[in-house]
């Protein structure tokens, strides 16, 4: 099984093929998948995706670009939004300095308030980071001296410095489809030194369709080209990233029953 560990299934995209986007990800072999929230505002609707199929989870938290719609929300609001069996994480948050949709010290406390409940509900910090790295590694260090809290750097595409520092903190690293971009050979080597048990797969769908399918729509099903390029970085099978991706992500998301609970 796969695991798709970040998705926008709420997003329009999807609006009018979400049943046959959803079989295809199981055609795929995609047994869970996680519906990302961006806005508080926009959570009602990431909720009722996750109704929708048993496979699908959600998030609650406030992208970066967003926290100047709907800035200072306190840790309370987000730890209020999880007492759901649906929610399992918190995100994605974060900062984005490339695009500075929102300004920066907006940003950062938007962050240590996420990073709040996390650390309240022992959920997963879903950690969105561009042009940005010392500042994140910081705020998460000095955050980390206030009380643990778990969680993963998602659509890693950035420098080993932040992988590694995040991996010494405790958390995971996910990687999205521009691993298998052509000019994405630093990242690749990059990812050949870091250690299959603190990787993930996702895709940001409907963003970063993987080779051969760029340029298109990105969908759950995808996620196993991301994973077939991870087992040739690794020199493993598909079916081994298959399975150490998908046991990482319910070591990692403790919320989501694993299949045989389920069952």
């Amino acid at each position: 099984m796969l695991v798709d560990s970040h998705c926008h299934l709420d997003f329009p995209d999807f609006a009018e093929d979400f049943d046959a986007v959803i079989a295809r990800a199981e055609a795929a072999g995609v047994g869970r998948m996680v519906s990302i929230s961006t806005r508080l505002k926009d959570f009602e609707g990431v909720r009722a995706v996750a109704g929708r199929d048993a496979r699908i989870y959600c998030s609650v938290g406030i992208h970066p670009h967003n926290v100047e719609e709907e800035p200072d929300v306190p840790a309370a609001e987000i730890v209020a939004r999880t007492h759901d069996d649906k929610v399992v994480g918190i995100g994605e948050t974060g900062l984005d300095f490339f695009y500075d949709h929102s300004p920066r010290d907006l940003q950062r406390r938007s962050f240590r308030n996420h990073i709040a409940a996390a650390r309240e509900t022992g959920l997963p910090l879903i950690v969105h980071t561009r042009a940005a790295d010392e500042d994140t590694v910081a705020i998460m260090r000095d955050e980390m001296g206030k009380g643990a809290f778990r969680g993963l750097i998602h659509c890693f595409s950035t420098g080993r410095a932040l992988a590694e520092a995040a991996i010494d903190m405790g958390f995971y690293i996910s990687l999205s489809g521009i691993l298998t971009f052509k000019k994405a050979e630093d990242l690749r080597e990059t990812v050949r030194a870091l250690p299959l048990e603190r990787l993930l797969v996702e895709t940001d769908a409907p963003y970063l369709a993987p080779v051969p399918h760029r340029g298109k729509r990105n969908e759950p099903a995808f996620v196993a080209q991301t994973a077939a390029c991870l087992a040739e970085l690794k020199g493993i099978s598909p079916a081994d990233v298959a399975r150490l991706t998908t046991a990482n992500f319910f070591d990692l998301f403790t919320k989501v029953p694993r299949p045989e609970a389920a069952a």
